[in-house]
């Protein structure tokens, strides 16, 4: 599968699950488990109930998805302010 045919779809974090996955909850009312991505892993993105994140997904299967970006939002400062 090409990597263009993937769909892109923005959501909410609902639960945390073992194994480094979560539920979340797209726009759109559809519920699925994702995984965060290799990159996230590597920089130490943490994700918390509540983010705002974007998922990609394959049109083969919709229940499942990679999170691959996490939206910061107005009150989070980023790592910025807490490395010493």
């Amino acid at each position: 599968m090409a990597k263009e045919e993937l769909l892109t779809f923005d959501g909410m974090i609902d639960e945390i699950l073992p194994d480094g996955r979560f539920r979340v909850e797209l726009e759109n009312g559809h519920r699925l488990i994702a995984y965060t991505a290799g990159r996230m892993r590597r920089f130490r993105i943490r994700s918390v109930v509540g983010d705002a994140v974007r998922v990609e997904m394959t049109p083969y299967d919709l229940t499942k998805g990679r999170i691959v970006y996490r939206d910061r939002g107005p009150g989070n400062p980023g790592a910025a302010g807490k490395r010493r």
